[in-house]
């Protein structure tokens, strides 16, 4: 029996044939798979990659940068998910592997998910803490308005403005609100009230909708413009029973658009109606305060004093003169008292004065400049010298010096 020659293959060609007969396989073109999630890499270029696993076998598996872009959900090992792809063999590292174009988490919906995915993650830094959230203002001069031009739920809140408060001004800025286009819209309104500082409070809104409808007001940069907005938000985002990323973050949530309206202004004729309860109130503190004070002043003047007002200015004038008198006495007192001090000080002084001692018989030499001479040795026959005495001075002259010997 004959054989043919060994076909000789390089390792290329024979990945490259098995992964043509991959390719070729309808069954492996499109598939479904469940598996957990294990060493998830999300890389730099925008690729997922990762392993998918169950308690018995487990494959590689890839998604590419424009899939995992349609992506509502973070992924994260330890996920049980459905994936939607096709196997292919990796030609390269000889490995086959799935190459996913969808992926949902098994069990939980993707849009339910990345709502609680980020709904925890901005509670983590605070964005829904009570403490942030700002009061509105009482009676705003200008309310914002942000939602669809074509939606009814403008045609609600002007109405409901309208009706309740006809004060204030509505500045509306048209946005989309659904689909990609619509949170970067809401932002650039909401930047531009808070750059402008155009409105009191702002309304962020739409009508109801299935939770496609509503999933811009889930987005993570439009719920960081809501907090960073200087200006309260009132989110009212579909129906009472919707809740919304928005609704957290902003200062307070409506359950519909025109509950949000009703939240946002006062209703004048309830203001009217405070208004006259509360003049009726003043009118009726005013009559009862004059009324009071008449009978205080009816008191008074049935008084002594208001009866004989020379009563009341006799008292008065007799401790006036008491009063005089008893300065009048302090002033004698206190003259009579310096007196006497100077008195004793005079004559303290006049014992101290050199004139006194002159006038007991002594007598103070002096030279022609009028120092004192203390000694004969500073004197000499024929100097001048002056002699003062208790009531007058004599010029002399010296005629002989007698020292004495001591």
């Amino acid at each position: 029996m004959l054989y043919d020659a060994p076909l000789v293959l390089s390792v290329a060609q024979l990945n490259r044939y098995v992964k043509s007969k991959m390719d070729a396989d309808e069954n492996l073109n499109h598939i479904f798979l469940v598996g957990e999630i294990s060493n998830f890499k999300h890389h730099t270029s925008g690729h997922l990659y990762f392993t998918l696993k169950d308690e018995e076998a487990q494959v590689r598996a890839v998604m590419f940068r424009n899939a995992a872009a349609r992506l509502r959900f973070q992924v994260s090992d330890g996920m049980r998910v459905l994936v939607r792809g096709r196997v292919s063999l990796y030609e390269a590292g000889g490995f086959y592997q799935v190459f996913v174009d969808d992926m949902q988490p098994d069990g939980a919906g993707a849009l339910s998910l990345a709502f609680e995915q980020l709904k925890e993650k901005l509670a983590r830094e605070g964005l829904f803490d009570p403490a942030h959230k700002r009061p509105l203002p009482r009676f705003p001069h200008t309310v914002g308005v942000i939602t669809s031009e074509t939606g009814a739920a403008v045609h609600d809140i002007l109405h409901v403005l309208q009706r309740r408060f006809p004060a204030a001004q509505v500045v509306f800025a048209p946005v989309a609100v659904q689909g990609e286009e619509a949170p970067a819209q809401i932002i650039e309104a909401l930047d531009s009230f808070n750059r402008l500082k155009c409105a009191d409070v702002l309304i962020l809104g739409r009508g109801g909708g299935s939770a496609e409808d509503l999933w811009a007001f889930n987005d993570e940069q439009l719920a960081r413009a809501v907090y960073r907005s200087k200006i309260p938000v009132i989110s009212a985002v579909g129906h009472e029973t919707d809740f919304t990323i928005c609704d957290f973050v902003a200062d307070l949530r409506a359950p519909t658009p025109s509950a949000a309206a009703e939240l946002a202004v006062p209703d004048h004729t309830a203001l009217g109606t405070q208004l006259l309860q509360t003049k009726a109130r003043l009118n009726t503190a005013m009559l009862d305060g004059l009324s009071d004070r008449r009978s205080a002043l009816a008191v008074l003047c049935s008084r002594g004093a208001f009866q004989q007002p020379q009563l009341f200015f006799d008292e008065k004038r007799m401790r006036l003169l008491m009063v005089t008198n008893a300065l009048q006495s302090l002033q004698q007192s206190s003259f009579h008292a310096a007196r006497t001090k100077l008195g004793e000080l005079a004559a303290k002084l006049q014992s101290l004065s050199p004139l006194a001692v002159l006038a007991r018989g002594y007598a103070l030499a002096s030279d022609r400049s009028g120092a004192p001479i203390k000694s004969v040795a500073a004197l000499h026959n024929g100097d001048p010298m002056y002699v003062r005495l208790a009531d007058g001075t004599a010029d002399c002259t010296i005629t002989g010096i007698h020292p004495l010997n001591v």
